[in-house]
C-alpha cells in the first residue's frame, strides 16, 4: 500500500511546506471577483455547478503570476496532482489538460493540511461502499486493498459494512449532480493518498525529510545522560502557579487603571473631544508642579521613574543629598550613547570612560572587577552598546538599593502631598449628544403663515446638531 500522510506508527506528518503556498493559489483561484471564472456545466443530463474548464485554469494562471504557458501547465498540473482540482469525467488521470475538459474545486475538508491521517477504516468504508455500489467492479490494486483490508479488520467488517450502506442510502436523497460531486471528490482523495501502483505519492516526503530510520535514536548511554540532565533541569526550573499569574494581573490591572486615560477618563477634560488642552499641559515633560497620579506612577516601577523626566529630575536630587548623583549621570550618558550618533560614538565613549571609569575619575561608578574587565575588553573596538554591561550593573545598584529609600523618604512623601490634583469638569462622551434631535413637523401639515417660522427653527435644531 502506498504511503499516505501518516506515520507508520499513526502519528500525523508535519504539513509539508509547499502545502500552504499552494492553497493560497487555490484560494486565489477561487475569489468570485478575481478568480478563474466558474459557471454550470451539463455531462449528458447531469447539470454540475461551479465548474471549471482546464484552459481557463491555464490562462488564469498565466495572467496572475506572468509565466509561461508550459510553466502554467506544470503548475496546474501539480494542483490536480495534489488533489486541489479533478476532473469531473476521467477521474482516474490526475492531470490537467489545457482544453474544455471540466474540473472544479476539492472542498477544504478534503485538502492535504489537514493533518488526521488517511485511516484504513475509511478506506475500507470507501471501497466497500464502492464494491455495492459497482456490484464487484473495482480495478486490480483496490481489490488487493479490500482483500487486505477485510483480512486485517475482520473483527469491525460489521461496522464497516453498516457506514457504507448509510452513506449510500443518505446519498439517494441528495440530487444527481451533488451523487457526481461527492463521488469524484472521494475517489480523488483517495487516488492522492492511496496512489495506484506505479503512481509516485506527491505526499512521501523522502528519506533525507520524513524518513524512520533519519529519525530514529540510538538508545545508547549518552542518550539517558542526556535525558537525565534534561529533566533535572525541568525540576530544578521555577515554576508559577496559574492562580498566581492571575492574582498579578488582577493586581496590575487594578493598580494601573486609575492612570489609564481610556478607562478612568482625562482631567480636567478630555482633549481628544474637547478644545481644552490642559491635560497636555499638566503632562507636559517639563511640568513645573507634577499632577498627583503622575507622582504615584513613580512607585510604580523604577522604569516608570526613569522615563517621567520630572520624576528622574527629584530622583537626581535625592542621589546628591546621598552622594550617589554619580551613577544616575553614568546611566544617562550610556543612553545618550546609545542613541546618539554614529560619527560621535568613539568620543563619548572615551569621554563617558574618562569621566566615570578611569582611575582617578572625577564622578567615578563602582563597579564589579567581572564586569570592568568585560567593558575594558570592549574598549578596544568602541561601538555604542560597549557600556552595556557596566549600566546593567549601576541600574540594578540604584534599582535595589536607591530607589526603594526614595519612595520611602520625606522627598517623596511631600511631592505626594504638594502634587496636584485637576478639578474635574463636566464632559460627554459623544459631543454630538449636546442636543436633543427633534423631527420638524411636516410643511403639508402647517398653515402658510407658520411655514417660514417652520423652516426657521428646523434650520436652527439643524445649526444645533452640527454643533461639536
Amino acid at each position: 500500500m502506498a504511503a499516505g500522510p501518516a506515520l507508520p506508527d499513526g502519528r500525523a506528518r508535519a504539513q509539508l511546506p509547499h502545502l500552504s503556498k499552494m492553497e493560497r493559489v487555490v484560494v486565489s483561484m477561487q475569489d468570485p471577483d478575481q478568480g478563474v471564472k466558474t459557471r454550470s456545466q451539463r455531462l449528458l443530463i447531469t447539470v454540475v455547478p461551479h465548474a471549471v474548464t482546464g484552459n481557463d485554469v491555464v490562462e488564469w494562471l498565466i495572467q496572475k503570476y506572468c509565466i509561461s504557458e508550459e510553466e502554467a501547465l506544470h503548475l496546474g498540473i501539480l494542483l490536480v496532482r495534489h488533489g486541489y482540482l479533478y476532473p469531473l469525467r476521467n477521474v482516474r488521470s490526475l492531470v490537467l489538460w489545457p482544453d474544455e475538459t471540466l474540473y472544479r474545486f476539492q472542498t477544504p475538508y478534503f485538502w492535504m493540511s489537514t493533518l488526521w491521517p488517511a485511516a484504513e477504516l475509511d478506506y475500507a468504508i470507501y471501497l466497500t461502499k464502492k464494491n455495492i455500489r459497482k456490484q464487484g467492479a473495482l480495478v486490480d490494486h483496490e481489490k488487493e486493498h479490500y482483500d487486505q483490508l477485510h483480512r486485517k479488520i475482520n473483527h469491525m467488517w460489521d461496522l464497516v459494512v453498516m457506514q457504507a450502506r448509510e452513506q449510500l442510502r443518505a446519498a439517494k436523497q441528495r440530487r444527481k449532480g451533488d451523487r457526481l460531486v461527492i463521488a469524484c471528490q472521494e475517489q480523488t482523495y483517495w487516488l492522492v493518498n492511496r496512489p495506484p501502483p506505479g503512481v509516485s505519492s506527491v505526499l512521501e516526503q523522502g528519506p533525507e525529510r520524513g524518513s524512520c530510520i533519519a529519525g530514529r535514536v540510538q538508545m545508547n548511554p549518552d542518550f539517558y545522560k542526556r535525558q537525565i540532565e534534561c529533566c533535572r533541569k525541568a525540576l530544578s526550573r521555577s515554576r508559577v502557579k496559574s492562580s498566581v499569574c492571575l492574582e498579578a494581573y488582577l493586581k496590575f490591572s487594578s493598580q494601573h487603571e486609575p492612570h489609564d486615560p481610556i478607562m478612568s477618563g482625562c482631567l480636567p477634560s478630555n482633549p481628544w473631544i474637547t478644545d481644552d488642552d490642559t491635560y497636555w499641559a499638566l503632562n507636559a515633560p517639563s511640568a513645573a508642579v507634577p499632577t498627583k497620579l503622575r507622582v504615584e506612577q513613580w512607585g510604580f516601577s523604577f522604569r516608570e521613574l526613569l522615563e517621567d523626566p520630572v520624576g528622574r529630575a527629584h530622583f537626581m536630587d535625592f542621589l546628591r543629598k546621598e552622594f550617589s548623583a554619580e551613577n544616575l549621570s553614568f546611566w544617562e550618558a550610556c543612553e545618550a550613547l546609545r542613541h546618539g550618533g554614529q560619527a560621535q560614538v568613539p568620543a563619548l565613549v572615551d569621554s563617558v570612560y574618562q569621566q566615570f571609569l578611569a582611575p582617578g575619575a572625577a564622578r567615578w561608578v563602582n563597579i564589579d572587577s567581572q564586569t570592568m574587565e568585560r567593558t575594558l575588553e570592549g574598549l578596544r573596538w568602541p561601538h555604542r552598546y560597549v557600556l552595556d554591561d557596566a549600566q546593567l550593573h549601576i541600574y540594578m545598584l540604584m534599582k535595589k538599593d536607591s530607589y526603594p529609600r526614595f519612595l520611602k523618604s520625606d522627598m517623596y512623601t511631600g511631592l505626594l502631598a504638594e502634587a496636584m490634583t485637576p478639578p474635574d469638569t463636566k464632559r460627554r462622551v459623544f459631543p454630538f449628544m449636546w442636543k436633543p434631535r427633534r423631527l420638524s413637523p411636516s410643511p403639508a401639515l402647517l398653515p402658510a403663515s407658520a411655514s417660514g417660522e417652520t423652516a426657521v427653527t428646523a434650520g436652527g435644531l439643524g445649526g444645533g446638531d452640527r454643533e461639536v
